[in-house]
Order: structure tokens, then sequence, then C-alpha cells
């Protein structure tokens, strides 16, 4: 994808720079040793990519590697990763007195590679990996390249899973603004209704230009209309791939709920302070205060249970 509409790739760290704060490249130097040749790549997202600031509470990363197996501390760790991935860790490092935190996931580049491609049917990483991410760090420029392509794909896969079942017209906007609510709903997260919308309309730029850079891959079915400042869609599918279309969220909405409860047990074991985590991560977008009973602590695979089913009724999860 480029900017003219040819075959050259639109490269992540153009529409997506990681910022040049030493901190960051504190935290990204120090996951470079723990992780040593089986690094690949380290990716950049989430709040603190917005912002600029990695002080700015817990900075995202995913860490791209070439074994599972290599890189968890356990074999039923490297197990889980690969059954469920990813599996998720925090670490923290220190820079010029202050403490940056990170949380991070650990995925393969051969599931990244699958995951953004139509050949996973939940958008848990298409749907992560179309949305605005940077290179913070790539082992070479093949694997930098590599990097660029799914993300390429997972913009594509995204736009050919969501357009469908979208209305059949619309503008920029309110195309990345329903379809990531389409994915939102498949899994239980903790963030308001509006969020999506918050969220497209801080980087409208960068969908603009990666809806410009997958229309011709998908045209005829889907024509962009330049308005100037705007950008406008209109989609042609027929009725039956419209209904299979709406059919195949409800079914990624079912699966990926309870793919959301998975991945929250996982953590229990594969995330040192897992509850602690998942607790502060739910006050933070909910607003509301998470407490973990101690028998939810003692016995987390009994109790857990009755803690997501009140939360869910509180209003946390969605």
């Amino acid at each position: 994808m480029s900017d003219d509409g040819s075959n050259r790739p639109l490269r992540a760290t153009t529409l997506t720079p990681a910022p040049d704060h030493p901190a960051l490249l504190t935290l990204v130097e120090a996951l470079r040793t723990r992780y040593g040749n089986n690094a690949v790549a380290i990716l950049f997202y989430g709040s603190c990519l917005r912002s600029g600031d990695p002080y700015d509470g817990l900075v995202d990363l995913y860490v791209i590697v070439d074994r599972y197996r290599d890189a968890n501390p356990s074999l039923a760790s490297a197990v889980w990763n690969r059954l469920l991935p990813p599996n998720v860790f925090y670490t923290e490092v220190q820079h010029e007195g202050r403490t940056v935190r990170s949380k991070y996931a650990l995925l393969s580049q051969a599931d990244l590679q699958r995951g953004t491609s139509r050949r996973w049917f939940h958008s848990y990483l298409w749907g992560r990996f179309c949305q605005p991410v940077a290179i913070a760090w790539q082992r070479d420029r093949e694997a930098g390249e590599r990097i660029d392509a799914c993300l390429a794909r997972a913009v594509d896969t995204f736009l050919r899973r969501a357009l469908p079942a979208l209305p059949a017209q619309g503008d920029t906007l309110s195309l990345w603004r329903d379809g990531l609510s389409l994915s939102y709903r498949t899994e239980l997260r903790p963030e308001s209704a509006n969020r999506a919308a918050e969220l497209v309309e801080a980087n409208l730029g960068y969908y603009q230009a990666v809806t410009r850079h997958a229309a011709p891959a998908l045209a005829p079915a889907l024509q962009l209309v330049d308005t100037g400042p705007g950008l406008r869609y209109r989609t042609h599918y027929p009725a039956s791939q419209r209904l299979r279309a709406r059919a195949g969220w409800k079914l990624r909405s079912a699966q990926g709920k309870l793919l959301s409860v998975a991945r929250l047990l996982k953590a229990l074991f594969t995330f040192d302070g897992g509850l602690d985590y998942i607790a502060w991560k739910l006050e933070r977008h909910s607003g509301v205060r998470v407490d973990i009973p101690e028998r939810v602590r003692r016995w987390p695979l009994i109790f857990i249970w009755g803690m997501f089913w009140d939360l869910y009724r509180r209003g946390v999860f969605r």
C-alpha cells in the first residue's frame, strides 16, 4: 500500500512513528536484552502511544518472537502461549529516577501472520493490529517488512469482515467507529460504549490513510469518494453476503466472550500479579472500584466465576 495507490508498501513507521522518548528506549532495550536473538520486533500501541508519554499509565507492547518455548519461563507457560496466544507479562524499568511500567504481550511471528489474516475467524488480532501500531524496534529490515505486511493484512482482513455488516454508505469515521464497535463487542471490555468513536476521532488521519490504501484491493465492492477534507465510502455487497457477515459477527461475539474469560483465567497462572492487574485495568476503564475477595485469591478457579458475574451485573464488563 502507498499514498498514491501503487503497490509500494506504506510503512508502519511512517503512519505511526514510535515516540522518540528516552524512557521508552530504555524499556525497549531491557526487553531486547531479556529475549535476545529470539526477539523479532517490539510493537507499541495503546494510550501511551497516543499521548507519547511512557509515564502515563502502563506502556502497552507486543514482543514478537520466533519461538514460544525459548521466550517463556516454563514449558507450561509456553504451551498456554501456543494454545491461547498471547501470554501477558508485566515489567518495569528505572529511568532518571522514575519508573516506567509496561504490560507486554508475547506473540510469535507465525501467530502474528496467521492472526492478521482471514484464516483467523475471531477479530482478536486483526482487530487489534488494524489500529495504530508503532514499531518501537525491529531485528532487521526483513523483520520490519514482515511486520508491515502483517499490519497491512490486518486492515484488509478487518475491512473485508466489517464492511458487509455495516451500512452501505457513510464516511471514514462511521466506517471505523461502527466496525471497531463490532470487534469490541466480541470481547469482555470495560471501556465505555463510545470508546470506538473517541479512538477513531483521535486518529482520523490514520484511518483515512489506511482506508485509501486498502481500497483498490477491495474494489469494486468498495468505492471511495473524496469530498475534500473528508472521505466517504459506498459498498456493493449482495444481500446474502451481508446476511452471512452479520451472522459471523454474532458468532464472533459469542465465541469471543468465552475466549475473554479463558484469557483472564490463563492470566492467573501466566501473569505474576494477574488478579491485581485485572482489577486495576477494570477500574481504570470503567471507573468502578474492583476489590478482589480473599476467597478468590485463595481459590481463583472456584470463586472467580461469581466475581465475574457480579462485575458484569455492575456494568464493569460490556
